[in-house]
């Protein structure tokens, strides 16, 4: 059955929540209205939000690694989290390595470092980006929980993953189960890319990719020479959660333009978090995108969504915890990867 599509009513219709962790960034004056900094203080302030974000989010060990934080949603529970011992007492990383394991297929797992240790500020504010660099979000989470339930549609295909943040979760899980031809696991962070290279070998080492070639790359959707260097590359470009920096949804827009071969398909899961998703849908349509817009895609994810709509706002708020998908697609006729 088709994923329930929605409109810009729906969309626009979402009240939005201007101080959440991670919501538009953009300047509010005092009485009330936007105003449009300089991309100079635009960008200081997006960092300094990041920090922010960065420095409140990070989480506390335990034996099962609950995820701990002050968000006041963390996870659709769409998997479990264990804690990865090992044999090598000498290797103090290892303490770092969990297991992510599919609640509803279980036979699918992977191993993340997504516990890094200290925090340095300025790898905060001198990064491209660090939303993606303490924790794997909902819609990371979703992003991947999806991909392994339709995994048949990546089967020979060529897959790349932005803005993955320091796990590329949904990317891993099609390098793990869906017999794709070839995945790239990117982010504009460098660090975050040395920690998905590790992430990479260890499940390698341990023998669960059924995709042959998985690699890991840098690539800022603002850089000529990261974008042109896999211009019209892939099947599928998919991202989670990347839309709310103003300043960077224009290249990727651009960038999802470039990397997607003329019959690919982009697949973008991201909450309304205010105007920002109905604003990245602006963007693509004028970019000449086919851009569908679903609610109602997994009912697994529906349940969770309409259950913790009862727990009120102090709890779960969907303008910034449920992402809707968008796919994108170039050309009228063609249709979308489902």
């Amino acid at each position: 059955m088709e994923p329930e599509q929605t409109d810009n009513r729906v969309v626009n219709g979402v009240t939005s929540d201007k101080s959440a962790i991670a919501a538009n960034v953009r300047q509010s004056s005092d009485d009330g209205t936007e105003q449009q900094p300089t991309r100079g203080t635009d960008v200081a302030r997006a960092r300094w939000t990041i920090l922010r974000q960065v420095l409140k989010q990070k989480q506390v060990d335990s034996g099962k690694v609950p995820q701990v934080s002050v968000r006041r949603f963390s996870s659709f529970s769409l998997f479990s989290r264990s804690r990865v011992m090992t044999p090598d007492p000498d290797d103090p990383s290892e303490g770092q390595w969990v297991e992510y394991r599919s609640a509803s297929s279980p036979q699918y797992s992977a191993f993340l470092r997504d516990n890094l240790g200290p925090i340095r500020v300025t790898e905060v504010l001198n990064s491209f980006d660090n939303t993606g660099n303490v924790c794997v979000w909902p819609s990371e989470e979703v992003m991947a929980h999806y991909c392994l339930k339709k995994r048949h549609m990546f089967r020979g295909l060529s897959v790349c993953e932005l803005g993955g943040g320091m796990t590329c979760l949904a990317g891993l899980m099609i390098a793990v189960c869906a017999d794709a031809r070839e995945v790239i696991l990117s982010d504009g962070n460098e660090k975050a890319i040395q920690n998905v290279r590790s992430v990479i070998e260890r499940n390698r080492r341990a023998g669960l990719f059924t995709c042959t070639d998985v690699s890991s790359r840098v690539v800022r959707w603002d850089s000529e020479s990261d974008v042109s260097a896999l211009e019209s590359c892939f099947d599928v470009v998919m991202c989670a959660d990347c839309l709310f920096l103003d300043q960077y949804r224009g290249s990727l827009v651009d960038a999802v333009r470039r990397l997607l071969r003329p019959n690919g398909t982009a697949l973008v899961f991201a909450p309304p978090r205010g105007e920002t998703l109905a604003q990245f849908r602006g963007l693509a349509e004028r970019a000449g995108f086919q851009v569908r817009q679903y609610l109602n895609y997994d009912q697994e994810v529906w349940d969770v969504h309409i259950g913790m709509q009862r727990e009120g706002k102090d709890s779960y708020d969907e303008n910034i915890h449920y992402p809707h998908l968008l796919t994108l697609t170039q050309g009228c006729d063609q249709t979308p990867l489902l």
